[in-house]
């Protein structure tokens, strides 16, 4: 790829913002429109949790196969496709006419999304060359996650209560239509001097794994948890998970190098991305449910009173990276596992009529851990690994993200539907207290693996699996 002007090179980090922009507003927008969906199509809870988890666990099954096509084929060929399927799969969620064709058109809207913002990371690092620019522009693509965090609840809120649910989705039809034109325009094509092969039967192997569990989590309070479909989709996902163990060993390329696993940095970073999404995504489910259903809140009141959280995560955020990058991982990962446990320790004995104040202050504390909680969870998955396999190691680590968020919907919203009696807008705040409890044990979680894999002994793994690569390789370095 020739070098571009820097005018030419801040026009494509502007292009590759914008998918992750409406990415993560439209994430936070579904969540605060799911009590109005269930109305409209008298939806139960179960099928709330599979209008957020259609699209994640698709996402997460697709997100490796996605970055390694843009590799093979064309990066901006690739961009480009995901940004008309999301826009796509947007239009046609505007138009659903039941909970089910919502479901199967978000899965539409996921097969484009697995393909930008990965993509757009990989076009963003082959742009900018210099070490020191290239850090600049991840820094604006991180901050952008925490600008679309805070503006999607006022934004989904006010238009949710204004016009209607189906209009989060119209809003992404023209930023995808426009970041099309201009993708054509600005971003030139780029492809791997090497790109990895495609692992179909890996790929199988991880949707049966994640669709057979994420099914029979969400499933089984309704169905029964000794039913045969119930315990068919356990055992599917348990042969699943055997054969990648015993498939993946055997390829010279896999999906997923299992060897990774042997680094104690690199397997902490992908507990603590499943822990800290899956409490990330319980959290919103939750609480957009308690602010509308259980305090009679409008969308637009529910996404004001949750915007303190979104504007301490967007502050936390940079933070968090520079603190990495000054004094290593394990100051932001400690912060990020008090936070998430307090936050959660305060709404355990949550109440119909729990005061704003304690609610603001749970909000403000959770965003603040998961403000810290990102940036270090990249940086632990890649310290110590040759370089040649980072980029492999960070696209493992975000897809813990998405598995993480697919299960803390399906699990924390199991817990609160198995324990709901009556009606939902008095049941369900004493349902979700094991909830919040299960979360406020992932905090814990999250902060005894920070001090588990930033240690010098955790180090040492992560050295002896870079010398099984190749041992004059360069790495890596662990911040300090």
């Amino acid at each position: 790829m020739t070098e571009l002007s820097h005018h030419r090179r801040l026009l494509v980090l502007m292009i590759c913002c914008i998918s992750l922009f409406v990415v993560g507003l439209d994430n936070t927008i579904v969540n605060l429109a799911l009590p109005s969906i269930r109305r409209d199509f008298d939806a139960s809870v179960s099928g709330l949790q599979w209008t957020i988890d259609a699209y994640t666990l698709v996402v997460a099954g697709l997100l490796m196969l996605s970055g390694s096509t843009a590799d093979r084929i064309g990066r901006r060929r690739v961009f480009q496709t995901g940004l008309v399927l999301f826009g796509l799969g947007s239009l046609l969620c505007s138009l659903a006419q039941s909970t089910e064709l919502l479901i199967v058109f978000r899965m539409v809207q996921a097969i484009g999304g697995s393909m930008l913002n990965p993509v757009a990371l990989s076009i963003i690092t082959n742009t900018f060359t210099a070490p020191k620019e290239r850090a600049r522009a991840i820094g604006i693509w991180g901050g952008v996650i925490g600008l679309s965090m805070a503006l999607g609840p006022v934004v989904g809120g006010a238009l949710v209560h204004s016009i209607g649910w189906r209009s989060i989705f119209w809003i992404n039809v023209p930023i995808c239509v426009a970041a099309v034109g201009l993708a054509a325009v600005y971003v030139p094509e780029s492809r791997a001097a090497r790109a990895r092969r495609i692992d179909p039967v890996g790929q199988l192997l991880v949707i049966l794994l994640l669709g057979g569990l994420t099914y029979a989590i969400i499933e089984g309070p309704h169905t029964g948890w000794g039913s045969a479909p119930i315990a068919g989709c356990f055992a599917l996902a348990a042969a699943a998970l055997a054969a990648i163990a015993v498939y993946e060993r055997r390829r010279a390329e896999p999906l997923i190098d299992l060897r990774f696993f042997a680094s104690v940095p690199f397997s902490g970073a992908v507990l603590i991305a499943l822990i800290g999404f899956s409490a990330l995504a319980g959290f919103l489910f939750l609480n957009s449910i308690y602010l509308q259903e259980v305090r009679g809140l409008s969308p637009l009141d529910a996404g004001l009173l949750t915007l303190p959280m979104a504007l301490v995560t967007g502050v936390c955020a940079p933070l968090s990276g520079r603190i990495v990058g000054a004094r290593g991982a394990r100051l932001p990962l400690l912060a990020a596992g008090t936070g998430l446990t307090v936050s959660a320790l305060l709404l355990t004995r949550l109440t119909a009529d729990t005061p704003i104040g304690l609610l603001v202050v749970a909000y403000v504390v959770f965003g603040i851990g998961f403000g810290m909680l990102n940036a270090p969870i990249t940086n632990t998955a890649i310290s110590g690994m040759p370089r040649s396999q980072a980029g492999v190691a960070a696209a493992t680590a975000s897809t813990s993200r998405q598995v993480g968020a697919a299960l803390g919907v399906a699990v924390l919203g199991s817990v609160v539907t198995s324990g709901v009696t009556g009606p939902l807008a008095t049941g369900f705040a004493p349902a979700s207290h094991p909830a919040w409890w299960i979360m406020s044990g992932c905090g814990v979680v999250v902060f005894a693996l920070g001090l588990l894999t930033t240690g010098r002994r955790a180090r040492r793994t992560a050295d002896r699996v870079t010398e099984q690569f190749s041992a004059g390789q360069p790495k890596v370095q662990m911040s300090a």
